[in-house]
């Protein structure tokens, strides 16, 4: 017996086009739509499964609605005499009106209620001068995002003055040597840290807390440093958004 003339209306309908050069995911979109006033389970088949991943395999349509199947080809290393091993199969059924699940309706489904259509894959491989060209156009794009990205930062220091600018120095290196400072401080107290430490050992309990009282200001010397750090971004970022 023949099976049911397919309800799904597929685009592309007969088949799946790629191109190359297939060194990175090249996906094509196929969608799927149910014109009925039932709703429709499917399921997308390929013969080469570790090839494709392919979102999502399965599910339901409702009625009247579409959905679009991404097909992502993995990269691989072309072979054009493998390209007829390729190809897809869009299966279908009607869905009853009490579906609850629908792995239980591709179980019970007779033959004779499947619907399937086929497509092939189609591999593109540009040539020599098209190659030429997307390499041209690579460089043009890159060479515009960089013209762009220079613009744009001589308009933002044109929004500044000299006056402004040498502030803004003078600001910036005062800051850079207090926090030299502070770290010569901190590692100072580190240093110190270490030697009350190790005379704790020897001491007794009462006389440990010089050393807490010393890791404190160690700490505090710290959080200094890094209050001093994110004042320096702050008042850079402020000067060049005025």
């Amino acid at each position: 017996m023949a099976r049911p003339e397919q309800v799904l209306l597929l685009e592309p309908q007969h088949e799946l086009r790629f191109r190359g050069p297939f060194t990175d995911v090249v996906t094509s979109t196929l969608k799927l739509a149910n014109p009925t006033e039932r709703n429709v389970c499917f399921k997308v088949k390929t013969t080469a499964p570790r090839r494709y991943c392919v979102r999502p395999n399965s599910g339901v349509i409702d009625a009247g609605t579409s959905i679009n199947v991404s097909v992502m080809l993995q990269p691989f290393d072309y072979d054009p005499n493998e390209k007829s091993k390729h190809k897809f199969m869009v299966q279908s059924v009607l869905a009853p009106p009490d579906m609850t699940d629908t792995e239980a309706v591709w179980k019970e489904a007779k033959p004779e209620d499947l619907m399937d259509s086929k497509l092939r894959c189609v591999f593109d491989m540009p040539t020599e001068n098209e190659k030429t060209h997307d390499m041209d156009s690579n460089k043009i794009s890159s060479l515009s995002k960089s013209e762009s990205s220079t613009l744009s930062m001589k308009s933002m220091a044109a929004g500044l003055d000299d006056g402004d600018v040498k502030k803004i120095m003078e600001e910036c290196k005062r800051l850079q040597t207090e926090v030299q400072r502070l770290r010569e401080e901190n590692k100072q107290i580190r240093e110190d840290d270490g030697l009350r430490m190790r005379k704790s050992t020897v001491m007794s309990a009462p006389h440990s807390s010089p050393a807490l009282r010393v890791k404190e200001e160690g700490l505090s010397s710290r959080m200094i440093a890094l209050i001093v750090l994110f004042f320096v971004v702050g008042v850079i970022v402020g000067k060049l958004a005025l």
